[in-house]
């Protein structure tokens, strides 16, 4: 399937455009989305396109109310369809499955949602109550319509990947996880649909975030509390900046112990405000390695 991608509202529509790729064994890759494409969202679909090839590529759009909780931005959370739609058509998306609530959550609000565990509690949790459950709702109603042999995800949010991770392998479901790397702007400033929202100073404050994470990676060659603590050496540099949280944890997000053995693969992630816009990234490092061995940045 290629050229301009059709737009599918209902399920209905969803299923019978998938039908003859199902029957001709054709795999199907899915990108789950809540709009507002960027570069970063487009960078996801060409890996989607290279684990498919000539499968059909399906872009969902839908901004999920139940990943919103109080007082968050669900009212101002930007929805940009027809924008969207001509990024899928420059990145060669067959599908864009843009359903309404109504159509995801067709009795309302559901009684029936997917239990995220205790690392729903941490770092996005602890702030968020709730938010894990709505995604991990969405995301298992998502697989479930799409049937997709391969969803890719962002590393950019990075325990909503871990996440999901564990609920494909907890619940047996039949489709293959990718984490695609974070894209970045020239000063190192991760793609967000929320980046919009920064002003001035603000946007120039926000690269605080890359500078701490790339402060730890510079000397994670000597272990856990030195890298911390070069991170947050560099965060009070910037004025503007309101930390939520910065940490150092193992690759999936586990405790990770001080005397951490030279060349453990860990991961850095932080989450802070700036002016009234809430920003998360993260940098995988690896422990005890060498300068000349360090990995990129992901």
């Amino acid at each position: 399937m290629t050229g301009t991608p059709v737009l599918a509202r209902t399920r209905e529509e969803l299923a019978a455009l998938l039908a003859p790729a199902r029957a001709g064994g054709q795999s199907v890759a899915l990108v789950p989305t809540m709009g507002a494409l960027h570069e970063g969202h487009a960078s996801l679909v060409r890996v989607a396109r290279d684990r498919v090839a000539d499968g059909p590529l399906v872009v969902s759009v839908f901004v999920n109310p139940l990943q919103f909780g109080a007082g968050e931005d669900l009212d101002r959370y930007p929805r940009t369809l027809d924008e969207d739609l001509k990024v899928c058509e420059r990145e060669g998306v067959d599908i864009v499955f843009a359903p309404s609530v109504d159509e995801v959550y067709p009795g309302g609000e559901p009684q029936v949602t997917v239990e995220p565990g205790p690392l729903a509690t941490v770092l996005e949790g602890s702030t968020r109550p709730g938010h894990f459950r709505g995604v991990l709702t969405v995301v298992a109603k998502l697989l479930g319509l799409v049937r997709p042999d391969v969803a890719v995800f962002g590393e950019k949010d990075y325990q909503q990947l871990v996440l999901i991770r564990r609920m494909v392998l907890d619940l047996n479901m039949p489709v293959e996880v990718v984490g695609a790397p974070t894209v970045r702007e020239v000063d190192g400033l991760a793609l967000s649909s929320r980046n919009r929202y920064l002003e001035g100073e603000q946007r120039q404050e926000a690269v605080a975030l890359n500078r701490t994470l790339r402060a730890a990676r510079e000397v994670a060659e000597y272990g856990v509390d030195v890298a911390l603590d070069a991170a947050r050496a560099e965060l009070r540099r910037t004025v503007g900046v309101d930390l939520d949280y910065l940490v150092l944890t193992d690759a999936d997000l586990g405790e990770l112990a001080h005397d951490a053995p030279a060349g453990t693969e860990a991961r850095i992630l932080v989450a802070a405000r700036v002016g009234g816009t809430r920003l998360i990234d993260n940098m995988a490092i690896t422990l005890g390695s060498a300068p000349e061995h360090r990995q990129k940045d992901r």
